[in-house]
């Protein structure tokens, strides 16, 4: 029964914007459960397995008695190892007191909007951009402050760029690398440019996002705080879920100045506390042992990134670039926006037409408007290769009926 009270959720959730991916895998759980054959590639999580190495030493912990509270900025053998990781392949060197373990690196991004941002601060964000920056920014009380790239500049956002946006309310810039939703790469040509405009603003720090960092075609992965005099002005944020296939294992971490770290791990503690305990072993053995497993993966994704790319291709209008890591292409298709085609078909924004690919092709993809790319697609080569090669299929015959 209804209730006859009045029913109020908070301004903040009101005004919060419903995760366009997570919308687009529901429409697709929809549709199959009306019967259809729907393809989804609009979530970002990859299709193999966790390594099994990995999920053995989990079961070795939970039979050892791993399955107790553990403090809440890590367990100290996973930020020792994350330590080390972050020497090994990124130049970084973090203390221990400068980590913290997060239950995904989403939360860590969460924790670092709340730690540093005010009503009326500003926080910068490289566009395209992964959906929920901007929410989680507003959440903290924040503005998001866009700017953006096209497909012509490989979705990179210039230094110069950068330079006209930052004003004396901006905190933080924020990007990830290699980037969701596009796959571009920022090289180390391109992060010193950035690099220098950041240190132009004293304390303006930089959220580098490197979820994605195992995934990258150049084998040349830069983490803009291993620059010179950068360490200290940046906030790095990486996890499990991609490249080792742990995306439901929810875990993530973040290396920060200590009084960032600090911060953090105090809101953590009145939200989740620390991040679960068996999971925090296995995340130390997946670090620390033979990485073998994930660069299988990473090769595997990126003989899918080229039949993705050359099927996309053959299809009219789409232009598609040629991204160098993650498992994503971001083609433009701006040609089919606001167009009447001779049946009366029109679409009136990338929306409208990824739900038409949706219920005329069924294959989910997700609008390039949620992350700040009107007239755009993201499109997941996390499937197979049978996969892909149908639901691109279903999209050119589809699109081709409309001319």
């Amino acid at each position: 029964m209804e209730s006859t009270s009045t029913n109020r959720i908070s301004s903040r959730v009101a005004n919060m914007a419903e995760s366009a991916t997570l919308l687009m895998s529901k429409l697709a759980r929809q549709l199959r459960g009306e019967g259809h054959d729907v393809i989804s590639l609009s979530l970002g999580e990859p299709d193999f397995d966790t390594p099994q190495h990995i999920k053995d030493f989990a079961k070795k912990a939970l039979d050892e008695g791993y399955t107790k509270y553990t403090p809440v900025p890590g367990h100290p053998e996973l930020r020792e190892a994350i330590t080390t990781k972050f020497k090994r392949d990124n130049n970084l060197n973090y203390g221990m007191n400068e980590i913290v373990v997060s239950n995904g690196a989403k939360q860590s991004i969460f924790n670092i909007c709340m730690a540093l941002l005010d009503p009326g601060d500003e926080a910068v964000v490289l566009t395209p951009y992964w959906v929920s920056y901007s929410a989680i920014i507003k959440l903290a009380g924040g503005t998001p402050v866009y700017v953006s790239a096209g497909i012509e500049d490989d979705f990179k956002v210039s230094a110069e760029q950068l330079r006209q946006a930052i004003t004396p309310k901006t905190k933080f810039v924020i990007f990830s690398s290699p980037c969701n939703p596009t796959g571009s790469v920022y090289t180390k040509e391109d992060l010193t440019a950035i690099s220098k405009v950041i240190l132009e603003h004293p304390g303006l720090l930089v959220v580098s996002d490197e979820i994605y960092e195992y995934i990258n075609f150049t084998d040349s992965h830069v983490s803009i705080g291993a620059l010179p005099d950068m360490q200290d002005r940046t906030i790095t944020v990486n996890g499990f879920a991609k490249g080792f296939a742990m995306t439901g294992w929810r875990l993530g971490y973040m290396g920060a100045p200590a009084w960032v770290a600090s911060a953090c791990a105090k809101i953590q503690g009145q939200v989740t506390s620390g991040a679960t305990a068996f999971g925090q072993k296995a995340g130390a053995e997946a670090l620390l042992s033979d990485l073998g497993p994930t660069h299988k993966m990473k090769d595997a994704f990126a003989i899918r990134r080229e039949l993705v790319i050359s099927k996309l291709s053959e299809i009219p209008d789409f232009k598609v670039n040629h991204p160098k890591g993650a498992f994503y292409v971001f083609p433009d298709v701006s040609a089919y926006i606001g167009k009447t085609f001779s049946d009366g078909t029109h679409f009136e924004d990338d929306n409208a037409f990824t739900l038409y690919l949706l219920k005329q092709a069924h294959v989910a993809l997700v609008a390039g408007s949620a992350f700040g790319a009107p007239g755009c697609l993201r499109i997941s080569y996390a499937a197979s290769e049978e996969t892909l090669t149908e639901a691109i299929r279903r999209i050119r015959e589809c699109l081709a009926n409309l001319a």
